[in-house]
Order: C-alpha cells, then sequence, then structure tokens
C-alpha cells in the first residue's frame, strides 16, 4: 500500500508582503505554483523563507537580507502597511496548530512585531502563547522566558519542550534556487546536514549522505542517471584543504568511466543534481520538513521532464514539496491531481494566488488536457470567485479560525 504523503504545512495566510497583499491557500504533498515570470510565485516561497531565517538567526538579518522593512512590506499608496504570516501546520507526531506574527514600521525607522502567537491543539486545548509588543499577554505555560519586540520571541520559546516541536519543524524548512556558478568552485567542508539555499555546500552534502544514508545516495544518483544519460555516479572528492565533487562518465571504448571535476560539469547537470539532493537529502541525523524548490527545470533538456516530475512525486512521500515553475514539459502528465496547482497572478501591480478555477480544474479532472497543455494554451488560471471572497474575507492572522 501507497503511504500517505506526509503534509506539514496545510495553509498559509499573507498579507502585504511584498507583492502580495492577501493571500489564504492550502498546501499539499506537492505543491505546483504556475504563473508567468514576474507574477510573484517567489515572494510567495519567499514569505515561508523569511520564517525559517528568522528562527535559524535573526529576524533583522532576515529581514536586512532582503532589502529591509521597505522591501519587505507591499508598497502602497496610502498608510504604510504592516506584513503578516500564519502558518497552519501538523507536526510529525500528529498535533495540529498555528504560527503568526505581524510586523510593522516605527516612527524612528525601526520596526516592531506587533503580535505573534503559537497554538497547538487550539486554544485553550493545548500549548499556547500570545506576544503584543514584546509583552507575555497570555500563555499556556506557568513560566515563560524574556521576551523583546524586535525579536520572534518562538526562538526563546524554542527552550521550552512543548514549543520546541515548532521551532525545529518550521526551522528545518528548506528553499532552493540553485546557483551552478556556486555548486561548481571548489567548496570549504561545512556541515553537510542540509543543502543550502545556492547548493553552495553541495559536497559536503554528498559527503555526509555517503557516510549515513547509502540508500538515499543511490535514489539520487538513479534519477541523475536518467537525467543525464553519460554520468554514472558521483562521490565528494578532497582537494586539499577545498572539496569538490567528482563525477563518473561512461566513454565509448573505454574499460573504466572516465572522471570529471564538478568545474568540467554542464550547468544542466549541476543543477539537476542540486535538484534531486535538495529532494532526496532526508537521513537520520536530519530530515527538511519541507522543500520548496525555484523552477526546478531550468537549464534541463525537456526529455528530461518526466524524470524530474517523477522525483518530486518520491520525494512528497516523505517531505513536502512546493516548486515554481512555467514549464509545460514538466507538467505536461494527465494524472497530476489539479488539487496539486496554485495559480499565481499580477493584477495592477498586486500578486493574487488561489486554487485553479472550476473550468480548469474540470478538464484536468476528466484528463481531456494535460496541465501541461493548459499551461500552453495560458489556460491555467485562478479562480476568480476564491480570489473575490479572499479580498473581502481579509481573513484574520489570529486565534482560531474556520477553513
Amino acid at each position: 500500500m501507497t503511504p500517505t504523503p506526509r503534509t506539514f504545512l496545510k495553509r498559509v495566510i499573507l498579507r502585504n508582503y511584498k507583492s502580495i497583499g492577501s493571500c489564504d491557500v492550502e498546501l499539499h504533498a506537492l505543491t505546483y505554483l504556475v504563473g508567468v515570470n514576474g507574477s510573484g510565485k517567489s515572494n510567495f516561497l519567499d514569505a515561508l523563507h523569511l520564517v525559517r531565517d528568522a528562527l535559524n538567526g535573526s529576524l533583522d538579518n532576515a529581514i536586512n537580507e532582503r532589502g529591509g522593512l521597505n522591501e519587505v512590506r507591499r508598497r502602497s499608496n496610502g498608510h504604510p502597511k504592516h506584513f503578516g504570516i500564519r502558518l497552519e501546520f501538523e507536526l510529525p507526531g500528529g498535533q495540529c496548530g498555528h504560527y503568526a506574527f505581524n510586523i510593522g514600521a516605527l516612527k524612528d525607522r525601526g520596526y516592531e512585531v506587533f503580535t505573534e502567537e503559537c497554538v497547538i491543539g487550539g486554544i485553550g486545548r493545548g500549548p499556547f502563547f500570545r506576544i503584543d509588543r514584546g509583552q507575555l499577554r497570555d500563555s499556556s505555560e506557568s513560566s515563560f522566558p524574556a521576551v523583546t519586540s524586535d525579536r520572534l520571541a518562538l526562538v526563546a520559546a524554542s527552550g521550552l519542550a512543548v514549543f520546541r516541536p515548532v521551532f525545529d519543524a518550521l526551522s528545518s524548512m528548506g528553499f532552493y534556487n540553485l546557483n551552478p556558478k556556486l555548486m561548481r568552485e571548489l567548496q570549504k567542508p561545512q556541515e553537510g546536514r542540509l543543502l543550502k539555499p545556492a547548493g553552495e555546500n553541495i559536497a559536503s552534502v554528498i559527503g555526509h549522505l555517503e557516510r549515513v544514508a547509502a540508500g538515499q545516495t543511490a535514489i539520487i544518483q538513479e534519477y541523475l542517471r536518467t537525467v543525464v544519460p553519460m554520468v554514472e555516479g558521483i562521490e565528494r572528492k578532497q582537494v586539499g584543504p577545498m572539496e569538490t565533487l567528482e563525477f563518473r562518465q561512461d566513454m565509448a571504448g573505454s574499460n573504466h568511466p572516465w572522471r570529471f571535476l564538478a568545474q568540467n560539469m554542464s550547468d544542466g547537470t549541476l543543477r539537476a543534481l542540486g535538484v534531486l539532493v535538495a529532494l532526496f537529502q532526508a537521513n537520520r541525523d536530519y530530515a527538511p520538513s519541507l522543500v520548496g524548490i525555484e523552477e526546478p527545470e531550468t537549464a534541463l533538456h525537456p526529455a528530461a521532464s518526466s524524470a524530474l516530475r517523477e522525483a518530486l512525486s518520491r520525494a512528497s512521500q516523505n517531505t513536502q514539496i512546493i516548486v515554481t515553475s512555467h514549464s509545460p514539459d514538466l507538467l505536461d502528465d494527465r494524472n497530476i491531481p489539479a488539487d496539486s496547482f496554485l495559480a499565481v497572478a499580477s493584477e495592477g501591480g498586486e500578486t493574487r494566488i488561489a486554487p485553479l478555477d472550476e473550468a480548469s480544474r474540470d478538464v484536468l479532472r476528466r484528463q481531456l488536457f494535460s496541465p501541461g497543455e493548459l499551461l500552453r494554451l495560458n489556460q491555467l488560471a485562478p479562480d476568480r470567485k476564491m480570489l473575490a471572497e479572499q479580498q473581502a474575507r481579509q481573513t484574520e492572522l489570529f486565534g482560531n479560525l474556520a477553513r
């Protein structure tokens, strides 16, 4: 029996994040964000990435790395906007809950976390806390660590056993926009439990998987051989104080595979490897709760799309996957369910995100066209009724919400 795919993030609500004015969507084990270039697909992923960065580092660094508060919150001709994020989740143990916060500007050009809330099991039914401007307003716990209004309180609260699983799950999300140039260069040996966003520690990750997860390494190499048939295998290679990857390739007339370092490999081969490592990097030491990948099909030959699509589906059986794409070839499969898609459109400079409209969903359910064929026809559009409901409803970020 096929295992039920695990979905960590069930629902995402965004307010005034970059180009996204308002968004309230449900996610699945494998979710495709589809839309034209510049529609705002990357901004949706970046909102989740900001949460991870703020928990693993600091909120200040997470905001400054994105150009400061004025670049993060949606620009407006009227009153400056606060931005807010709410993530509804299911933890590995089965407990459901949500984590939410909103952040706004101060008169001195600083910023403040206005409200932050973490709830497991529902308010009054499990662990929870609510912070208003650096002050604890309510909590299920008799003692609570000191917090300040310029930091996310969940970092401090992670010292309490009841909130640690939420922190661990949110901070172990991984987001990738892979850069073959960085993957090609000699790399300093690094901690290899988690692939970094651009793939700049991929040699260390492969080395770690070789030691602790030979099965995952075999899966990566299996798909890589399908995508790039000439490649027989890969391994970490020490080069003085640095490290890189060594590729083994079959060559006609040779009894043994030829060996090439990463610096000699094409962008397409390196990107394909990076995508596969991101998808199958889970091991006994570390398993990402969610993996988000920007346009995994970039630089790949269209013929490799079916193998990539199969890899995404296989990986989503164990790890939740979110992919941005505008590739008809990647989506050219009539068996992809309509619920797997969120359509992204830009209207008047504002990003709008919703499930597919009913006409597109009906075509996919009846398998009259594949999603890729509809994308070529520009027929993967967001549901206008749901967009109107989102605009009118302006879902709250805090408290127990109905679906």
